[in-house]
């Protein structure tokens, strides 16, 4: 995995500044999405990796009107015998984008679901914690019991009851 995030960096950052200097970040993101997705599909996988595959079918199959910008990065991964990371560039490539966007990507996880004046709360307090535009995706998840779960890049905040009671009980074991 670290190795194929790696290989993926220069690609990514390169992605980045295409996008960035055409005014075109949004329909990168898009396009990167997209044949992320279609390259994770185990049949496809199996075919990106067949050294038989052309650079205009990979072309066709991964940048079908994306634009040209677009499908001759799809060439170059294709040249070079990367095509099987784009889920990875895809990632990096909104992080890049993301922080250049000073934009802070959050997950919350819930034990149930969020009221929005909550979620408003928990936004605006993230935004006051990191100085940015806060984007947050949300989700339930029952077994945390009570409270939430923030992921928020490299910082996670958990308030749930679940983590709380797992803080206690390696406090006792100790």
């Amino acid at each position: 995995m670290s190795e194929a995030l790696t290989l993926a960096r220069p690609y990514a950052r390169a992605a980045h500044a295409v996008a960035r200097e055409s005014g075109q970040a949004e329909e990168w993101s898009k396009a990167l999405a997209l044949a992320s997705r279609i390259a994770a599909d185990p049949q496809v996988q199996a075919l990106l990796g067949n050294p038989r595959l052309r650079t205009e079918d990979a072309r066709a199959l991964l940048a079908e009107g994306a634009g040209d910008a677009f499908g001759r990065f799809i060439d170059e991964l294709s040249a070079h015998g990367r095509l099987a990371l784009l889920p990875e560039i895809a990632g990096l490539y909104e992080k890049l984008r993301a922080e250049a966007d000073q934009v802070v990507r959050a997950r919350i996880t819930s034990a149930a679901e969020l009221a929005p004046a909550e979620l408003e709360g928990l936004v605006a307090a993230l935004r006051r914690r990191f100085g940015r535009e806060v984007e947050v995706e949300t989700s339930v998840d029952e077994s945390l019991i009570g409270g939430a779960v923030i992921d928020a890049g490299d910082t996670v905040i958990d308030g749930s009851l679940r983590g709380k009671l797992q803080r206690m009980q390696n406090a006792l074991a100790n």
